[in-house]
């Protein structure tokens, strides 16, 4: 298989005494792409491509898995297994912030400095779906979205509805949704079990219209043909034909960053 990354350039980025790698392609303002377990997937990297050729620089970092290899489910549990005992990873199990997050949040700021435009977006997927909402506090961060959510884990009801975000970073999120405009976009399956729906319902109490939740019917019998276990909206279970739920849900995702990161930075002076 052709290597997906081919025309990407690596590069090397360290903050708070933590370095991982990114691939960087395009230009214009920067998303953050972060990819789901098992890694960066050509899957993942078909997202990204398409992010920018609508005019954005697309900024992978390199958490875990082999970049460019294939998803399978052995491969999942392999990188799985390695994260969950990773210090990097290992609190956001337990639904605390890990160091990522802040690794991410410097990353963020960085790429603003570098690409310039109104601000850096952000999409997290699984594991990493709900980094989006906690890189928002920083104040380059203007386009998150989550799609599908998985951390905590809702083995407990308090954790269905937990979203790993602290009470003082929910303050400041709020803050910005209020004063500032700031949107997060959501997205997931219906029958997602480890998404669940009573996650989406504790985002929406606190950011109330501020929160755009994209919810694709995958109950039993759905006149979509969705598999009772489809999870990755944007990847692994995208029908990317015209028409489809998962294709409008793409199409909602891209508007979310064109609106805010392209067409704020093209509008006339008043």
């Amino acid at each position: 298989m052709p290597d997906p990354l081919y025309d990407y350039a690596r590069e090397s980025f360290t903050a708070g005494g933590i370095t991982h790698d990114i691939y960087r392609a395009g230009a214009g303002p920067a998303v953050i792409v972060i990819a789901e377990i098992p890694g960066i997937t050509p899957k993942v990297v078909a997202f990204a491509d398409r992010v920018r050729e609508m005019g954005c620089t697309t900024v992978l970092p390199h958490l875990f898995g082999t970049p460019g290899r294939p998803a399978s489910g052995p491969y999942a549990i392999e990188t799985l297994a390695k994260i969950c005992v990773s210090r990097e990873f290992s609190s956001l199990a337990l639904g605390r912030t890990g160091p990522v997050v802040s690794w991410l949040r410097a990353l963020a700021s960085k790429e603003h400095e570098r690409c310039g435009g109104p601000g850096v977006g952000v999409v997290g997927m699984c594991y990493t779906g709900g980094f989006g909402l906690a890189m928002a506090i920083d104040d380059s961060v203007i386009a998150p979205v989550l799609s599908q959510p998985s951390l905590p884990f809702p083995v407990t009801k308090s954790r269905r509805s937990d979203i790993q975000v602290s009470d003082a970073d929910w303050k400041r999120i709020q803050q910005r949704a209020d004063q500032e405009g700031l949107c997060v976009m959501g997205l997931r399956f219906t029958g997602d079990k480890v998404v669940p729906a009573a996650r989406f319902r504790a985002i929406k109490e606190k950011l109330g219209e501020r929160f755009i939740a994209v919810e694709l019917d995958s109950s039993s019998g759905n006149p979509h043909g969705h598999p009772a276990a489809a999870h990755s909206v944007l990847t692994e279970h995208l029908d990317d034909r015209p028409g489809t739920p998962t294709r409008a849900a793409l199409d909602c995702v891209l508007e979310f960053f064109r609106s805010r990161l392209l067409k704020a930075e093209t509008a006339p002076a008043d």
